[in-house]
């Protein structure tokens, strides 16, 4: 069974930078978009960015020209780089692939607080 572990979130002040990991166990996880995620006790589960097999990214509004997703291949990892943190952009993160039909089991994700 595919295993998903996030990991790299902490509490930051606004306008601050995390790098968050998503190492999972996929095989041949060249083959597969990956999509990072995040959930607020307020809110549902939100789509944050997707990137392809060819290694091109596209996000949402709400953090485009502030979060960059990148993914190692060879260590079968994806990372989403985060900077100029905002209060709104506290949450669990989580990655997955970007369709349910497609996604495999969730993993526990990780925190993220933004303080003001």
């Amino acid at each position: 069974q595919v295993q998903l572990v996030e990991s790299g979130g902490g509490v930051v002040q606004a306008g601050g930078s995390l790098r968050l990991s998503c190492a999972t166990s996929i095989e041949n996880f060249y083959q597969y978009d990956m999509s990072w995620y995040r959930q607020s006790p307020a809110n549902q589960r939100e789509w944050v960015g997707s990137i392809g097999r060819d290694s091109v990214a596209w996000y949402a509004d709400s953090v485009k020209g502030r979060f960059t997703i990148s993914r190692d291949n060879a260590a079968s990892t994806v990372y989403l780089r985060m900077t100029d943190l905002k209060p709104e952009d506290t949450g669990l993160y989580y990655c997955n692939r970007r369709f349910p039909s497609d996604q495999w089991p969730w993993g526990q994700g990780t925190q993220v607080t933004v303080s003001s």
